[in-house]
């Protein structure tokens, strides 16, 4: 079984930044794709931003230019820069591990509150 431990969330005044680690307990090549999720108070679960094995990212509109995620394949750890904050970017941020040949592993959160 394949565990992803997110940290790195906390509180933060509206302009400041956090930056959120996922540690993962194999190899992260393996997976075709790792993604950072998020789900606000009262929303659905959204993708925030994803980084392919190959190094190619993908953004939501919404963090364009403030967010930027990252991968260490040596520690098996993803990171996610956030830059920016304001408080429609407050939720539970979840890592994902993802691969075509049908693993899809999940963290158990981390809490990030930005405040006005």
């Amino acid at each position: 079984q394949v565990q992803l431990v997110e940290s790195g969330g906390g509180l933060v005044q509206a302009g400041g930044s956090l930056r959120l680690s996922c540690a993962v307990s194999r190899s992260i090549f393996s997976f075709g794709v790792m993604r950072w999720y998020r789900q606000g108070p009262g929303k659905q679960r959204e993708s925030v931003e994803l980084i392919a094995s190959g190094g190619s990212t993908n953004y939501a509109e919404s963090v364009k230019g403030r967010f930027t995620i990252s991968r260490d394949n040596a520690k098996n750890t993803v990171y996610l820069q956030m830059n920016s904050l304001n408080p429609e970017d407050t939720g539970v941020y979840y890592c994902n591990a993802w691969s075509p040949t049908g693993y899809d592993y999940w963290g158990q959160g981390t809490q990030v509150t930005v405040s006005s």
